[in-house]
């Protein structure tokens, strides 16, 4: 296990519902904190893409919010999906063109995506290592991080077993 790691949720078992429970109570906080505006349709994205830890893409994200009576317009996803990656509630996986719910609300990291290439599922692990390494590659240039995230590929635990049966 990585040192000063949290468990990856998503490719462990865990009570999924108190997981989701957490993140949303941890986002609503952060909201009425913030003195920031959770809308119905920002946090039913945010559910959406709680539901499975995995990415989802912004038009995925859309077919679920019509199907919820959110609009049909793409602007409706992606302006929900830009408040939740610009308030620190989910993150944007470049390498698959696509959001994750941040397992952490609220709180300064630099996570390192595991990202299953089978079943596209996101596991965001937090390392103190990961964010030191990388700070320290920088300032070994003269570089200065504003914002880092780590993407990891290969398969997650449950691809693997299938695959090996």
């Amino acid at each position: 296990m990585i040192k000063n790691a949290e468990p990856a949720k998503a490719f462990a078992d865990h009570n999924h519902q108190n997981c989701c429970g957490e993140v949303l109570e941890q986002a609503h906080n952060l909201a009425t904190n913030a003195g920031l505006r959770l809308t119905p349709v920002r946090r039913r994205t945010l559910e959406i893409l709680l539901e499975e830890h995995r990415a989802m893409g912004a038009y995925e994200v859309l077919e679920r919010l019509v199907e919820d009576g959110f609009g049909k317009q793409p602007p409706v996803a992606y302006r929900a999906l830009e408040f939740l990656v610009e308030n620190g509630l989910a993150h944007r996986i470049r390498r698959l063109n696509a959001f994750a719910a941040c397992m952490t609300p609220g709180q300064s990291h630099a996570p390192a995506f595991f990202i299953c290439e089978v079943c596209d599922g996101v596991a965001e692990v937090q390392d103190v290592s990961v964010r030191q390494a990388v700070d320290a590659a920088a300032a070994g240039i003269g570089f200065q991080v504003r914002r880092a995230n780590v993407e990891v590929v290969g398969t997650c635990p449950s691809c693997r077993e299938s695959c090996d049966k």
